[in-house]
């Protein structure tokens, strides 16, 4: 009996592994390199893990980085004054987003435009294997933009 019940102890735990393996394999999906384009503007974002089940967005690469004056384009349109001169090429778009595995979304997260300096709540899932779909809601609309897969993690 004591046998068996080591057994199914074993069991439990390696199917627990398992599903726990397959959750986070699941989540981690999403890290990777993308290409956003919004009104023309072209960027390049990398999503990253910043915890358990956390992840955030942030621009590293704009194509147009510099004013007319050549001065480095900063994010003037931020409204915490604090963040006005983080470069353009260093703006967190998306704070915090955790996965749910039921809807297979990541949800409970903002994502910030820099074009506008307005933040909205934010879902996200993939559209295929290259395109992930970022909607940005206000109230009960809702807008969506296609990052473009560039690269993975």
């Amino acid at each position: 009996m004591k046998r068996f019940l080591m057994f199914v102890v074993a069991g439990v735990l390696t199917l627990s592994s398992t599903m726990a393996s397959a959750s986070t394999n699941g989540a981690d999906r999403i890290l990777g390199v993308y290409k956003a384009v919004k009104d023309g503007a072209v960027s390049k974002v990398r999503i990253s893990k910043i915890g358990n089940n956390a992840y955030k967005a942030q621009v590293y690469w704009v194509e147009k980085d510099k004013n007319p004056d050549g001065s480095i384009r900063t994010d003037l349109k931020n409204p915490d004054p604090a963040k006005r001169n983080v470069p353009a090429n260093q703006i967190v778009l998306i704070e915090s987003v955790s996965y749910n595995s039921e809807d297979n979304v990541w949800e409970d997260g903002k994502i910030y435009d820099p074009t506008k300096g307005d933040v909205y709540r934010v879902v996200l899932d993939f559209k295929d294997d290259k395109t992930l779909r970022v909607r940005g809601y206000l109230g009960p609309f809702s807008k969506s933009l296609y990052w473009h897969r560039l690269d993975k993690e």
